[in-house]
């Protein structure tokens, strides 16, 4: 079941890049919308279900709320090293230049082929948290793969886009947009290897969160708002917030 719906993020990711190469200015109300619909199912999914499968209490405090800080600071820390948002240069660079400018194997074309690889990365561990999401549940692997494909189409938009950065060459971005596609299906098959105690997915659902919130809050949504009226995009991440809850009250 993991890997079959981990095909939905695969098909998103390929939608981000082949947008990538046609469309710049008409995404912000999709973006909008992902970051409602992953806040929605960090609140009201990820975070009640993981307190629910993980009883301990290190220092007091409920095991998937420290993975849920963890994996915030992880991704940020992780971000940084790899240098995918780097200091905002002309409001969220990285994102927004033309393909095929300048040289193609200067700094700029390497940092961008480095931050490709480190979502490829990323998409592989979104696999994974599906595979394990459906390991806890039905409703719990939904909401995951909800979370993952709604990202998705930005990671494959950045993908293509990073990877272009500075180079006149499309095949290297080409390739690395295909395996950031097929890296969410090779994660979810990982997972049918074996089974993870509830001990375990606690805590992992809790790290997931951290990881969504942050790319809600730091990625998605400011790069929503960055160039486009405000209302809208508002209005659209608040439609996705309210689509999950809904959505949750169903389920329950």
């Amino acid at each position: 079941m993991a890997v079959l719906v981990s095909v939905l993020a695969f098909a998103m990711t390929l939608a981000g890049g082949l947008a990538a190469m046609r469309v710049r200015d008409h995404r912000h109300l999709v973006l909008g919308l992902a970051g409602g619909l992953m806040l929605g199912v960090v609140a009201f999914d990820l975070i009640p279900e993981s307190l629910d499968l993980a009883d301990a209490h290190p220092l007091g405090v409920p095991a998937p709320m420290i993975g849920f800080a963890a994996g915030f600071l992880l991704l940020h820390v992780v971000e940084q090293a790899v240098a995918i948002h780097r200091a905002h240069e002309d409001e969220y660079a990285p994102h927004v230049h033309a393909h095929g400018h300048g040289p193609g194997h200067g700094p700029g074309s390497r940092a961008g082929l480095l931050a490709a690889l480190a979502l490829v990365l990323h998409s592989l561990v979104d696999g994974i948290s599906i595979g394990l999401g459906f390991q806890s549940g039905r409703d719990v692997g939904v909401a995951v793969t909800l979370a993952v494909i709604t990202h998705d189409f930005a990671d494959g938009f950045n993908t293509f886009t990073a990877a272009s950065l500075r180079r006149t060459d499309r095949r290297p971005a080409l390739a690395l947009l295909l395996a950031d596609a097929l890296a969410p299906i090779a994660g979810a098959a990982l997972t049918t290897l074996g089974t993870v105690p509830d001990a375990v997915l606690g805590p992992y659902l809790g790290l997931f969160a951290g990881v969504l919130l942050y790319l809600a809050a730091a990625e998605i949504l400011p790069e929503a708002h960055s160039r486009h009226p405000r209302v809208l995009t508002l209005c659209a991440t608040g439609l996705g917030l309210l689509a999950v809850l809904l959505v949750a009250g169903i389920a329950h």
